[in-house]
């Protein structure tokens, strides 16, 4: 089964697409209205070594005017599950409505 994740970050990087998925998955523009980017200091070595930064974008909620941009990855079960794999205890996977209308998942800040 094909899952969309929302990236806003590091997932579009082709470098951390080759490492976690062992190929440049293709990416579709999108938005995410009512969530603003945040930052968040990544302390895990072998995520700060994939991405080449220990530092990282990471959505928290905010207004209605508030627009996130990025893209969307289609990946297969087992990506999505390299992902989950990737992403810091920081994120939240979580179902979303993109601005197109389209579902997709995408990682939040988790509970705080």
């Amino acid at each position: 089964m094909t899952q969309r994740l929302f990236s806003y970050g590091t997932l579009r990087q082709a470098n951390v697409q080759v490492v976690l998925f062992g190929r440049e998955v293709v990416t579709v523009a999108d938005t995410l209205p009512g969530y603003r980017i945040d930052w968040l200091t990544i302390t895990d070595p072998d995520v700060i070594a994939t991405s080449g930064s220990d530092r990282h974008p990471i959505l928290r909620a905010g207004t209605a005017t508030d627009v996130v941009g990025g893209a969307y990855l289609e990946l297969s079960d087992a990506e999505l599950a390299r992902a989950d794999e990737y992403e810091v205890d920081d994120y939240e996977r979580r179902s979303v409505t993109l601005g197109s209308g389209v579902r997709a998942w995408v990682y939040l800040a988790g509970a705080e």
